[in-house]
């Protein structure tokens, strides 16, 4: 956590500075330090991420810190109110970039249905994904590099790109950032898809709590409690799709490229339950990877 970014939200009185974002307003009418920082990381494709540290203080006079974390600036604002200590997080992270609106430049955005896009022919799908998130109350996108590949000098990435129940991978090399990108695209291509349009109205399915299914005692989940895992040509796909339609999780398998040192073949499964569960499968052959994976996540 940097000390300068602390120093500068936190060095002010916080009785004064709960609301007292006039400075970073004064360079930009009517917006805040919170709202000038995410205009900054859309552009740069490193859209701030808030994190509260600490919660102190009685009911009367409470204290919040809270960190932001933009690329590689990192800034902490302590103040009454979470609100506050955002606000303060924020304005540290503008001072050490020493940037203010006039520097932003974002590209001019058009409001379709509740969600952000972008005019030019190059969406920023990262973006788009963060917002629709914070917008409509979902868990933020999380990306998680699957493999890194090749010579030192032509490497490739795989990204995987998870939102609510839904995930895209994409391959693309020279970056992880590239990669990220471009598993950004196929998500915010399939939300389109799932909704019929342009225009995202896809609505998340209420996420499946693990432990629920645990204690669950629907037919297919407790006729598995009864029987062994074990029987020959079991068709575990077959088993975990009829489980997930009972249950109502969804399994996405993901396909790992680099065999194991013992030369066997790798694959992931994924269940959109919460928290998210991901179990490993390997097997000698190339078509039962995920037939594996399925045992071992039912």
């Amino acid at each position: 956590m940097s000390q300068e970014g602390y120093q500068a939200a936190s060095g002010k009185n916080t009785a004064d500075s709960s609301l007292n974002t006039d400075e970073a307003q004064r360079a930009s009418p009517g917006k805040t330090p919170i709202q000038i920082l995410h205009e900054y990381g859309t552009k740069t494709g490193n859209l701030p991420v808030y994190v509260m540290e600490k919660a102190e203080g009685e009911a009367h006079q409470p204290s919040f810190v809270f960190s932001v974390r933009v690329g590689d600036v990192s800034c902490t604002g302590q103040g009454p109110s979470k609100k506050a200590a955002k606000h303060l997080a924020a304005e540290a992270a503008l001072n050490i970039l020493q940037i203010d609106a006039g520097t932003v430049n974002v590209p001019v955005k058009s409001e379709s249905n509740g969600v952000a896009a972008e005019t030019n022919s190059h969406p920023n799908s990262v973006g788009i994904l963060q917002e629709l998130a914070l917008q409509r109350g979902w868990r933020l996108p999380e990306y998680t590099v699957l493999m890194e590949a090749g010579p030192p000098h032509k490497r490739e990435f795989t990204v995987t790109c998870r939102m609510e129940s839904l995930s895209e991978k994409a391959a693309v090399g020279n970056s992880k950032k590239s990669a990220k990108k471009a598993a950004a695209e196929k998500l915010v291509a399939k939300l389109q898809s799932l909704s019929g349009c342009s225009e995202i109205t896809w609505a998340p399915t209420p996420s499946v709590r693990f432990e629920n299914l645990r204690n669950s005692s629907a037919e297919k989940i407790s006729l598995l409690r009864r029987n062994p895992l074990s029987i020959p040509n079991t068709d575990y796909i077959q088993m975990m799709l009829e489980l997930s339609k009972e249950q109502g999780f969804e399994v996405t398998y993901f396909d790992i490229g680099e065999l194991t040192v013992n030369g066997q073949y790798q694959c992931l499964a994924e269940l959109s339950t919460t928290p998210v569960t991901v179990c490993h499968g390997t097997a000698a052959d190339p078509e039962p990877p995920e037939s594996t994976a399925g045992a071992v996540a039912a």
